[in-house]
């Protein structure tokens, strides 16, 4: 409101100063320096990443890799689920076949050391990769309380048989036929036709 108060107040100095008002034409836009560059098309397109996430803080443990080769990606990730397994992903994908992926759970508890007997002691042992990378205590297995209700049998009632009740045949009314009610009939009135009088000219 106050800039149109503004404007309003300058056009009426302009008019009692006796100067018109000079058209001023807008700034011309500036042309941009460097003009948009098209992004290219690739029509075999290739990349390979890949992710690592450890936070033991949080308990968050992931992973990624991913490939591509024209139209064929492949890739796997992995997670832990809260059941204290790991879940694999194996996935790949093309045009073709479309998107397809095999899951699989791994333990994350490695397994016990087997025990070698004396014997076999003496050869060499070969070092076996772990399971898992990452390992989480099982939790204690509690066996559930059978709860079993007593049985109760079901009272048996004595049956009582319905009541017989005397029939009673409906009461018949005295029938009165409707009143005939006629109106007294008149007819109707007979009007005489007079003719007109007939129009003399003057």
């Amino acid at each position: 409101m106050a800039f149109k108060f503004v404007v309003f107040s300058c056009l009426v100095a302009f008019a009692k100063a006796g100067v018109a008002p000079v058209a001023v034409a807008a700034p011309l836009a500036a042309a941009p320096a460097v003009a948009a560059r098209l992004e290219e098309f690739d029509p075999l397109p290739q990349y390979r990443f890949g992710y690592d996430v450890a936070d033991s803080l949080t308990g968050d443990y992931k992973s990624q890799t991913e490939q591509r080769d024209g139209d064929l990606v492949q890739g796997q990730y992995s997670l832990v689920d809260s059941d204290g397994t790991r879940r694999v992903v194996d996935y790949s994908a093309d045009p073709v076949n479309g998107f397809n992926a095999v899951v699989r759970k791994e333990p994350l508890v490695a397994a016990a050391p087997a025990v070698v007997p004396a014997r076999i002691a003496a050869a060499p042992v070969v070092a076996q990769p772990a399971v898992a990378r990452y390992a989480v205590a099982p939790a204690a297995y509690t066996a559930p309380v059978a709860r079993v209700a007593a049985y109760t049998a079901p009272v048996a009632a004595a049956y009582t048989a319905p009541v017989a009740a005397a029939y009673t045949a409906p009461v018949a009314a005295a029938y009165t036929a409707p009143v005939a009610r006629v109106a007294a009939y008149s007819a109707p009135l007979a009007y005489r036709y007079a003719a007109p009088a007939p129009f003399v000219a003057v």
